[in-house]
């Protein structure tokens, strides 16, 4: 995740009070008064056919509308609201880091490195990928943990998926795109990555390992369009959909480097857990650290419902590029997972690529946040502990890999 936009639409998000989540005609009133528009609502069945009128996700009681500067003033006074806010578009990475950039990133990484060996606490060990697995898969305990994801649903919001990919033959899989006038085939790239870390097959077709929940149903939401870029409205239906549709786990590898946090992203990872839907997403790429900038945690993965993941190397060090903890309440990073030269599945004619960010680390923690489900049962909040507690203390600070590296169940 880096070199993510913050433009405006100039449109805006209403965030309706807890009292409106389950009363669709109080909410749509609500929308309908303040917008002076007619309420497109994601309980409508016909909803497509009618795309420029205001639209509710309902099962996230937010809703995107255009405003006047009169009906804005008024919304940010209406007592039916927790919040307003400008709606952004999001970028998500082109495909992978630079050259110049991993070489930085290497030069970056021994430092910190000589750093870790001064204070007497070097790594336990250093993680290569085999001609079987990944090192992410070997560094979690994924290659032995019995769990495979079975019965369990993972949603995964990015570019979409390369549906016809040899790796993903046969799976149990369910596409929607968000983007108006885009199916939701991958041609980007990155969604194909993710969803293949998080959910790739157990023996891929050519190449070791990488995927994690491998009999998992997987639900692909193109949020992001061919460019790599969506908006929060694109994104918000992907959540409320993916949350109506049983999903356990929502994957989300993008965000945008905003500090503070956004009321409608907070809500929505709020009223996601209590449906038992826990959202990970990726802390963001906008550190630099050889160079002493530690960056900081981006909307919408600084909302304190949703489990911001950051990237650690084949060292279990923190990555030069993986945004750091900030004062902003949900502002810290809850958990860390492998981030570097990650190898994973990419739309044919590739088949396969190897790149870094917290955007490759994000899926490691979705597709084990499966793998734990399917071993206990826990949903929403309860599968949140479970994975902080589970979590691999690692010699770094709490403000850089939080509870520690994600651990696989054992057998």
């Amino acid at each position: 995740m880096v070199d993510i936009g913050a433009g405006l639409t100039g449109r805006y998000l209403l965030v309706l009070n807890e009292d409106l989540l389950d009363d669709d005609d109080g909410a749509r009133a609500a929308v309908r008064d303040l917008s002076g528009a007619e309420v497109t609502s994601t309980r409508d069945a016909d909803r497509a056919a009618a795309p420029a009128r205001p639209t509710l996700f309902a099962e996230l009681g937010v809703a995107v509308v255009d405003l006047s500067a009169d009906q804005l003033a008024a919304a940010r006074t209406d007592r039916r609201l927790l919040g307003v806010e400008p709606e952004r578009v999001q970028r998500a990475i082109g495909g992978s880091l630079s050259e110049e950039y991993l070489r930085g990133f290497r030069d970056a990484a021994q430092f910190l490195h000589s750093r870790v060996a001064d204070a007497g606490a070097v790594a336990a060990a250093q993680f290569g990928d085999t001609d079987k697995l990944t090192w992410g898969l070997q560094a979690t305990g994924v290659a032995d943990s019995p769990e495979t994801g079975a019965g369990i649903t993972v949603a995964v919001l990015d570019t979409g998926l390369d549906l016809d990919h040899p790796d993903f033959a046969g799976r149990d899989i369910e596409a929607r795109s968000f983007v108006d006038g885009q199916p939701a085939q991958d041609v980007q790239g990155h969604g194909t990555h993710v969803t293949g870390t998080s959910c790739g097959a157990l023996a891929p077709g050519t190449g070791r390992r990488y995927g994690i929940a491998h009999e998992a149903r997987i639900l692909v939401g193109k949020v992001l369009g061919d460019d790599g870029s969506g908006t929060d409205a694109d994104i918000l239906a992907g959540m409320s959909w993916a949350i109506s549709a049983g999903a356990r786990v929502i994957s989300m590898s993008l965000g945008t480097d905003v500090r503070e946090v956004s009321t409608a992203y907070e809500t929505a990872g709020r009223r996601a857990l209590a449906a038992g839907t826990l959202v990970v997403a990726a802390a963001g790429n906008n550190a630099r650290r050889g160079a002493g900038d530690p960056g900081f945690v981006g909307v919408p993965a600084n909302s304190p419902s949703i489990m911001a993941v950051g990237a650690v190397d084949g060292a279990l060090a923190i990555a030069d590029f993986s945004a750091a903890s900030t004062s902003v309440e949900g502002g810290q990073v809850d958990i860390a997972a492998p981030g570097v030269d990650v190898y994973s599945s990419w739309p044919r004619p590739r088949g396969t690529n190897t790149i870094s960010g917290t955007s490759m680390a994000t899926p490691h923690v979705a597709g084990i946040a499966a793998l734990w489900s399917q071993r206990t049962g826990a949903t929403g909040q309860e599968l949140w502990a479970q994975l902080v507690q589970a979590a691999q203390r690692l010699p770094l600070p709490a403000s850089d890999v939080g509870s520690g590296l994600v651990r696989a169940p054992g057998a």
